[in-house]
């Protein structure tokens, strides 16, 4: 069993310290420079790179994305970025923290960032930058770091959203705030720009501008309504993947039919749904499996690049104003989507899993001093090194954390011990997303998922046997061929297997703690299904 974690009550919600302690040390090294750089570093929810238009596919013709080309020629576009936990404050604690989730004690969307573990914004902050947040938090504690902040309550709405603002006394994770009339992409963005506008041309800054967009439900404003009428889009080849029968693969997934469960469920009683789609009524009743499929594809793609082209319109307000304030040149921008997302890849919606859609976050970051513009890094960079990399460049050294900094990387000085493997965990359990870890070289893929609840929030009981997928991106770049037992991969396997176990060791991250784990990796560790 894990050790237990003590619980802290904040008003009404419980705030969790991880089991798991590390130190942070912070030496900044130019605090009295006028010329280090600002940091606007804007983060969207769920915009997957097939969405960003700089990454191909098929949806790239359609994609509305002047300002994420614009800043894709100024600056240098990351092609293997990945995330370290597909799903949403997970991965928000790791970028915050540089480290895994078994460091930093963000595991599920029901765990909270202990307040007292140092983050890039604590350390910015330390060494003399104005610091701001706005928009989606998701991470349950009260914002560290930060001298203003005004976040949604929860994950947010789009439209007539609540903000918790800094200003007031903390309230926890209660329904209550200073309610904005518009649409939340639009607010986020200009409450963004008016602070930046009121900071010190002395003193820099780092403005995280967080967006809801483009979480379900894939809201847009009036203005982009009729964006997409009459268009079909293109379909994924691999749209009619029915289930692991079709591909060999080790889950069930979660598929574009429940997306369509749930507009009909909404049209039906939309006062009583979680949240408010737009375009309903909607209904697949009557039609054939394969119909219903491409009709739910077809609203899913037209409201998901409806919403995103309303992100792409708002980087554009903010590239904008630092221009207007002659400040372009010494601001650090990043635009990156806190992980990826199905868009109907394999019949899918929704991320979690570590297939190429849903674990590669699109990162574009400009800095014209010191980053090259229109350049592509083909490097593998996790978001655990984010924090370090823009700590570099603001001139603060972080010790102790468990990502690297690419910033020599940007620069095209690969170092050459750089990572040639990246490791992956999911810890959530559920029957049709199954917790699982994973490896990912430049070529190859190997997944092991073991369906264990362990001591994790946010969990389901369910019966499942252990399995491995291993896929070769380079002759299978989609994954649709589960290829783990095939025997010209034998010794590769075996390979990445030692790696895996390598990494494990290297993340302090080997189930030590939990007899259960132990007793189930000596058993299928080896296995050949």
């Amino acid at each position: 069993m894990r050790t237990p974690i003590p619980a802290i009550v904040i008003g009404s919600f419980s705030l969790c310290l991880p089991y798991l302690s590390y130190s942070q040390e912070v030496k900044d090294t130019n605090i009295s420079s006028p010329k280090r750089p600002n940091i606007l570093f804007i983060l969207s929810d769920d915009h997957t790179s097939q969405a960003w238009g700089i990454y191909g596919g098929i949806l790239a013709d359609y994609v509305q994305n002047a300002n994420i080309r614009r800043l894709a020629a100024e600056g240098t576009v990351l092609d293997n970025c990945f995330c370290t936990n597909s799903i949403s404050s997970p991965s928000r604690a790791s970028i915050l923290t540089g480290c895994y989730s078994h460091q930093n004690g963000v595991y599920t969307l029901a765990d909270s960032l202990d307040t007292s573990l140092p983050t890039i914004a604590t350390i910015l902050q330390k060494a003399g930058y104005q610091t701001a947040l706005i928009g989606k938090w998701h991470l349950k504690s009260q914002p560290q770091g930060f001298n203003y902040y005004s976040i949604f309550y929860d994950q947010g709405v789009y439209r007539d959203p609540l903000f918790i603002n800094s200003t007031d006394p903390w309230p926890g994770n209660r329904n209550f705030g200073e309610c904005i009339q518009g649409f939340s992409t639009d607010i986020v963005t200009e409450k963004a720009i008016q602070w930046i506008k009121k900071q010190q041309e002395n003193q820099p800054f780092l403005m995280c501008c967080h967006f809801k967009a483009t979480h379900e439900p894939y809201d847009y404003p009036t203005r982009m309504e009729h964006l997409y009428d009459e268009i079909t889009f293109p379909e994924p080849e691999n749209i009619m993947d029915w289930g692991p029968e079709t591909n060999g693969r080790g889950f069930i997934g979660q598929t574009l039919e429940e997306i369509g469960r749930r507009w009909e469920a909404a049209s039906c009683d939309p006062d009583k749904w979680w949240c408010r789609y737009p375009g309903l009524p909607f209904s697949t009743q009557g039609m054939q499996r394969t119909v219903a499929r491409k009709t739910i594809y077809q609203k899913y793609i037209r409201d998901y690049l409806r919403c995103g082209a309303t992100v792409d319109d708002n980087i554009g307000k903010l590239l904008k104003t630092l221009d207007e304030m002659e400040i372009s040149e010494n601001t650090i921008v990043v635009y990156v989507s806190d992980q990826g997302y199905f868009l109907g890849e394999h019949g899918f919606f929704d991320k979690r899993m570590f297939y190429e859609e849903a674990a590669r976050m699109p990162f574009v970051i400009r800095y014209p001093k010191k980053i090259p513009a229109g350049k592509r890094l083909k490097d593998l960079i996790l978001n655990i090194d984010f924090a370090p990399t823009l700590a570099e460049f603001a001139g603060v050294e972080i010790k102790n954390i468990q990502g690297h900094s690419f910033a020599n990387n940007l620069k095209g000085k690969t170092s050459t011990n750089w990572r040639k493997n990246i490791y992956y965990r999911y810890w959530t359990n559920h029957a049709i997303r199954p917790a699982h870890f994973a490896i990912r070289s430049d070529r190859y893929k190997l997944i092991f998922y073991y369906g264990r609840n362990l001591d994790m929030t946010d969990t389901e009981n369910f019966q499942f046997t252990p399995t491995w997928d291993f896929y070769d991106l380079q002759n299978d770049p989609h994954e649709n061929n589960n290829v783990y037992n095939a025997p010209q991969y034998a010794l590769i396997i075996k390979q990445m297997k030692q790696e895996m176990l390598q990494l494990r060791k290297e993340a302090k991250d080997t189930d030590s703690q939990y007899p259960e784990m132990q007793k189930l990796l000596q058993q299928y560790y080896n296995q050949k299904n």
